[in-house]
């Protein structure tokens, strides 16, 4: 596994929740702040300006069908980079084409550029046609990293091959 895809692992650490449901959107991303918050990743200001982000830009965090990334600018409270990632087995609603959202992924990053290679690496791995589908079923906190870890050696050795 390379450099990139450890970073991304480290990035997500143990903040990784399973939820069969959770009341709306605000909800959601409130958890998954909490899990930033908790580790030191960011400030508690920056679960507000998550919220206040999709308030005001409307719900283009929800970037892909049954998935969205809430996330605020680095001077909103991000002390390092990381991800939590929050599962909602019966998905929740943005008010965006790409509801239901079932897998929510709050990012911080503490500066403007140093997070690019871990967002590049997110990107490939959401890439992943059936991601979302074994994400969802997935029962626990290990299963959610063994099912990244092997998507991200898939997409490793597809890179390999194909050059």
């Amino acid at each position: 596994m390379s450099s990139e895809h450890l970073d991304i692992i480290k990035a997500i650490g143990n903040r990784i929740s399973i939820t069969k449901s959770v009341k709306n959107w605000v909800d959601a991303v409130k958890l998954t702040g909490r899990m930033l918050i908790e580790d030191g990743v960011v400030e508690e200001r920056y679960i507000d300006a998550m919220i206040e982000v999709v308030e005001e830009l409307g719900p283009y965090i929800a970037i892909a069908p049954g998935v969205a990334i809430p996330h605020a600018r680095p001077e909103d409270g991000a002390k390092e980079i990381g991800l939590g990632i929050l599962i909602v087995k019966d998905g929740v609603m943005f008010g965006s084409p790409n509801d239901p959202v079932y897998v929510v992924i709050a990012f911080a990053a503490k500066d403007k550029t140093s997070h690019l290679g871990i967002l590049k690496e997110l990107a490939e791995l959401l890439s992943m046609p059936s991601l979302i589908d074994h994400l969802r079923n997935a029962s626990s906190l290990k299963e959610v990293v063994e099912i990244i870890k092997t998507c991200l050696s898939m997409k490793n050795n597809s890179k390999v091959s194909t050059k």
